[in-house]
């Protein structure tokens, strides 16, 4: 009994060292297996979406940026067209200014044509009739200058007609 005890004793030695060399290997297989772990880990830096999701998200957008871009364009077009009407406006008031002083000019050359032969016919007359005739031609003058002021403002109306119907 001794010898198989002693066979038993010896197997079991062997196995214990078959069981040492064992867990030796493992220890150096997996020994490294943190790193390799973390080596291997694949880590996403793009996610992808179907398409269908994509479109989604774009027609979302689309949806809510396209009320704001209308809104803005009619502004922008309502204040282009603010200072096309205050442009035109001022354009007409320019030309009534020019008449005005080319009127005026020729008013007062007018003026002093009309008082040198005044100066001339009378002579010796009346300084009554000189005075009504003075009176006479600032009115007549008067007068040209309200046509002309009536003409320009009616000129610069149909623009503004022609304009605000063009708009529409």
């Amino acid at each position: 009994m001794a010898s198989s005890l002693s066979a038993s004793v010896s197997s079991l030695q062997s196995s214990l060292g078959l069981l040492d060399s064992s867990i030796s290997t493992l220890d150096a297989g997996i020994s490294d297996f943190p790193r390799l772990c973390k080596v291997l880990q694949t880590t996403r830096h793009f996610e992808l979406l179907p398409e269908p999701t994509l479109r989604e998200a774009q027609q979302s957008l689309l949806d809510e940026i396209t009320p704001s871009i209308a809104h803005l364009l009619s502004l922008a077009t309502n204040h282009v067209e603010k200072l096309s009407r205050r442009e035109q406006a001022l354009k007409a008031k320019c030309e009534l200014q020019e008449g005005r002083m080319s009127s005026n000019e020729s008013r007062q050359a007018s003026n002093r044509a009309q008082s040198s032969a005044l100066r001339d016919r009378q002579g010796g007359g009346s300084a009554a009739k000189a005075a009504e005739l003075r009176r006479l031609v600032q009115k007549k003058e008067r007068l040209k200058y309200a046509v002309e002021r009536l003409e320009l403002q009616g000129r610069q109306r149909e623009r503004q007609l022609r304009k605000s119907m063009a708009v529409q």
